[in-house]
C-alpha cells in the first residue's frame, strides 16, 4: 500500500498540494494527470523519498521494491544487454559471488550459489532482457553494441527496458511513450497490462491511459483527487462533477452545442473506409470528452489558407532519402507516386527508422529529392511541425515578438488575444523563450504554424511535450482544421479523431493502407511473427551450412574476415571519434544540467545572469550534441552499408 496522509509539498512561493490524501493498495495501476507544473514527478520523489513532505505523512508498506525510470542516460561503452541486466542488482550480486566461489574453488559455495541464481530465474536473464529491447524497438544484432554508440531517444528507450527488467512491486513510470514509435508503444502497452505490481504511471496519452490503468489520480486545485476506472471513466465522472457548478454548466453547454454543429458539418465528408467511418465514431464522442475539459486553458483554432490549388503538391516516381557529405546516396524510399488533393487527411504508420520523417521533410522541399519530381501547387501553403522546430526559436525573443516578426501590420490585441488560446494569457506573451518548459515551446511552435494560415500540415509527433488538456485542444482544432493533413503521431486519440486514410510506410514503399489502427496492430503482430520465424530459420540454416563447411571453406571465411575488419577501421575510427565527443558533451551538458537544478538560481536576483548563461549553454551544448549524433549516425550507416556489401 502507499498512502498519503494530508501532506504538503511547497516549492517556490507556491504549494503543489496542500493536505492531500491519496490511497494506493497492491495490485492498482494508476495513471497521474494534471497539467504541466502541478506536480505530478514531485509526487514520485516523495514516494522514493527523494524529497520530504512539508507537512503530512507518506506511508509505504514494509519490502515493497521499487523501480523507477530514470531521467537522464549515460553515454556508457557497456553493451546495452548488459546495461538491462544490471538493472537486477540483486542477480548481478549472486553471479560475482559465483564467479569468486569457482575462482576460489569452492564447491559446496558454488553449488548454493547456483541455485540462488536458479531462484531468482537467472538463467533466464539474458533471453528476457533481449524480449524487452527487441519488443521496444531494437534490432536482435544491436543487443551487444554499447549504450554510447546509440541517440539519446534509443538510450531512454535502453533506459525504459532496464526499468522494466528490474525485480519490483511498485512500479514508476514519468512519460515513458515520450521516445517511441506507435510499435514500441503498443507493445509496452500490453507488457503492461501484464505487470503484476503496482503501477504508477505519468502520461499524457490518453489511449495509453485507458488500455492500462483501472485509476486515474488527478491533480485538481492543489489536492489529489483519485477516480476509480480508466481516463475515459475519468472524464465522464468529472464532467458529470463540473456539471453540478452553475457556470461550469453553461460552459458545458455552450460546448456541447459547439462540438455537434463540428460532427454535423463533417459528417458527410467522411469516405466509406474503415478509417474514415472510425473517424467519425471519434468526433461523435468528443461531445462527451470536451465536457470534462470546459476548464482547460486551451482553445484556439487552426484556420486554412484562402486559396488552394488542386492538387496540392504532387511527388512523381520519386526516391527518398539522404545525400552523405562524399556524394553518395542512402534511399529510403523508392518509387514515390502521390498527390495530395484539398481536405485530404492522412496518418502515416510504418515501423521506427521505415522512412515517415524523411517522407514528410520530402513534402516540405526541405529535403531534396533523390530522383524524381515534386510539383507543388501554385497556392501552396506547408505549415510543418517538428521536434527541431522547437531548438529554431529565438530564445531571447518573447511570444508576442516571434508572432509580431511574422505579421508587423497585425494589431497588438489581435496577436495577445491568438496567443492567449495558446496558453500565453496576459503578460505571459512578453516572457522570454529561453525560460520555458519544451510543453510551452511546442505550444509557441504551432502557434507559429497556426498564424500564417496553411492549406497543408504537416505534423511529425506534434504531442511529444504537451499535456492531456493542450492535446485536447490541438485534436479539436486539427479536426475542424479544413487543410489537408498529414500526420505522424503515436497518439492514437489524435489519429482517430483527425485522419480519413492511412498511408503505410514500410519496406522501402509508401502505399495506401486499407485498415484502421486495430487492423495495423494485427499486421504489426503478423509482420513481427513472419519475423521471428525467418531469424529461427536463417539461424538454422546457418548452423548446417557451418557444419557441412570444408576447411578450405572455413580459411577462406577467416582470410575475408580479415580483409572486411581493415576496410572497416577507418569507418570506425570515425564512428569512435564521433562517441568520444558525444560523451564529452554529454558530461558537460550535465553539469550543466546539474546547475540548473538547484532551485536557488531562479528564485535568488542577484543570480540571473548566471541563470541566463547556464540556459544559453544548455542550448548550446544540445545543438552540438545533435551534431555529434547525426555525424555518428552516418558513421554507422556507412558501416553497415559496407558490412553487407563486402558480406553479399
Amino acid at each position: 500500500m502507499i498512502a498519503l496522509r494530508q501532506v504538503t509539498l511547497q516549492r517556490g512561493a507556491e504549494p503543489l498540494f496542500e493536505g492531500a490524501d491519496l490511497t494506493l493498495h497492491a495490485g492498482h495501476k494508476a495513471g497521474i494527470v494534471g497539467p504541466n507544473g502541478a506536480g505530478k514527478s514531485s509526487l514520485f520523489g516523495l514516494i522514493l523519498g527523494e524529497i520530504g513532505a512539508d507537512k503530512g505523512a507518506v506511508e509505504m508498506s514494509g519490502g515493497q521494491r521499487i523501480a523507477h525510470m530514470a531521467q537522464e542516460v549515460e553515454a556508457l561503452s557497456r553493451p546495452i544487454i548488459e546495461y538491462v541486466l544490471d538493472g537486477d542488482a540483486e542477480l548481478r550480486r549472486t553471479e560475482a559471488a559465483l564467479a569468486s566461489a569457482q575462482a576460489d574453488g569452492d564447491h559446496h559455495r558454488e553449488a548454493e550459489l547456483h541455485g540462488a541464481i536458479e531462484a531468482l530465474d537467472g538463467y533466464s536473464a539474458p533471453a528476457r532482457a533481449a524480449q524487452l529491447l527487441v519488443g521496444l524497438g531494437f534490432a536482435q544484432h544491436d543487443l551487444d553494441k554499447p549504450l554510447s554508440a546509440f541517440s539519446g531517444g534509443w538510450r531512454m528507450r535502453a533506459n525504459l527496458a532496464r526499468t522494466l527488467f528490474m525485480p519490483s512491486d511498485v512500479l514508476l513510470l514519468d512519460e515513458p511513450t515520450n521516445h517511441l514509435d506507435l510499435d514500441a508503444l503498443l507493445w509496452l502497452e500490453q507488457w503492461l497490462t501484464r505487470y503484476p505490481g503496482t503501477l504508477l504511471l505519468i502520461s499524457h496519452d490518453r489511449d495509453f491511459l485507458d488500455a492500462v490503468c483501472d485509476h486515474i489520480v488527478h491533480f485538481d486545485r492543489r489536492s489529489l483527487v483519485l477516480y476509480r476506472g480508466n481516463y475515459t471513466t475519468f472524464e465522464r465522472t468529472r464532467a458529470e462533477k463540473l456539471a453540478l457548478q452553475q457556470a461550469q454548466a453553461e460552459k458545458q453547454q455552450a460546448r456541447r452545442e459547439e462540438i455537434e454543429k463540428f460532427v454535423a458539418r463533417f459528417r458527410y465528408k467522411a469516405t466509406k473506409a474503415r478509417q474514415a467511418q472510425s473517424r467519425l465514431k471519434m468526433l461523435e464522442r468528443m461531445g462527451d470528452i470536451a465536457l470534462a475539459h470546459v476548464d482547460s486553458p486551451f482553445h484556439f483554432t487552426l484556420p486554412a489558407a484562402d486559396k488552394t490549388s488542386h492538387p496540392l503538391l504532387v511527388i512523381d516516381d520519386a526516391s527518398l532519402g539522404y545525400r552523405r557529405e562524399d556524394g553518395s546516396e542512402r534511399t529510403q524510399l523508392s518509387d514515390v507516386k502521390l498527390t495530395l488533393l484539398p481536405g485530404q487527411r492522412i496518418g502515416l504508420l510504418g515501423p521506427n527508422g521505415a522512412g515517415k520523417s524523411t517522407l514528410i521533410k520530402s513534402l516540405t522541399g526541405d529535403l531534396p529529392l533523390l530522383s524524381g519530381r515534386r510539383v507543388p501547387g501554385e497556392h501552396l501553403a506547408v505549415g510543418y511541425f517538428a521536434q527541431h522546430q522547437l531548438e529554431g526559436l529565438d530564445l531571447k525573443a518573447t511570444p508576442f515578438t516571434h508572432v509580431q516578426r511574422l505579421s508587423p501590420q497585425a494589431a497588438d490585441s489581435d496577436i495577445r488575444n491568438f496567443l492567449g488560446g495558446f496558453g500565453f494569457p496576459g503578460d505571459d506573451v512578453f516572457a522570454r523563450v529561453e525560460l520555458f518548459s519544451g510543453g510551452e515551446k511546442a505550444r509557441l511552435a504551432l502557434a507559429l504554424i497556426a498564424w500564417q494560415k496553411p492549406n497543408l500540415l504537416l505534423l511529425d509527433e506534434p504531442t511529444n511535450h504537451l499535456d492531456l488538456e493542450m492535446r485536447e485542444a490541438l485534436t479539436e482544432a486539427l479536426a475542424s482544421f479544413e487543410g489537408t493533413v498529414i500526420v505522424v503521431s503515436h497518439d492514437r486519440h489524435l489519429l482517430k479523431a483527425t485522419v480519413d486514410e492511412f498511408w503505410k510506410v514500410a519496406d522501402h514503399r509508401v502505399e495506401p493502407f486499407d485498415g484502421d489502427l486495430e487492423d495495423y496492430r494485427a499486421w504489426l503482430k503478423s509482420r513481427l511473427e513472419s519475423d521471428r520465424r525467418a531469424a529461427r530459420e536463417d539461424k538454422a540454416d546457418r548452423a548446417e551450412a557451418g557444419q557441412a563447411a570444408p576447411r578450405e571453406d572455413r580459411k577462406a571465411s577467416r582470410r575475408a574476415a580479415a580483409e572486411l575488419r581493415e576496410k572497416l577501421r577507418p569507418l570506425k575510427r570515425e564512428r569512435d571519434k564521433a562517441e568520444k565527443a558525444m560523451e564529452k558533451v554529454q558530461a558537460e551538458l550535465g553539469e550543466v544540467e546539474a546547475q540548473l537544478g538547484d532551485a536557488e538560481l531562479y528564485t535568488d536576483a542577484a543570480r540571473k545572469q548566471e541563470l541566463t548563461d547556464c540556459l544559453a549553454r544548455q542550448g548550446e551544448l544540445k545543438a552540438r550534441l545533435e551534431e555529434l549524433e547525426a555525424d555518428w549516425l552516418a558513421a554507422e550507416e556507412a558501416l553497415e552499408e559496407m558490412n553487407e556489401a563486402l558480406s553479399g
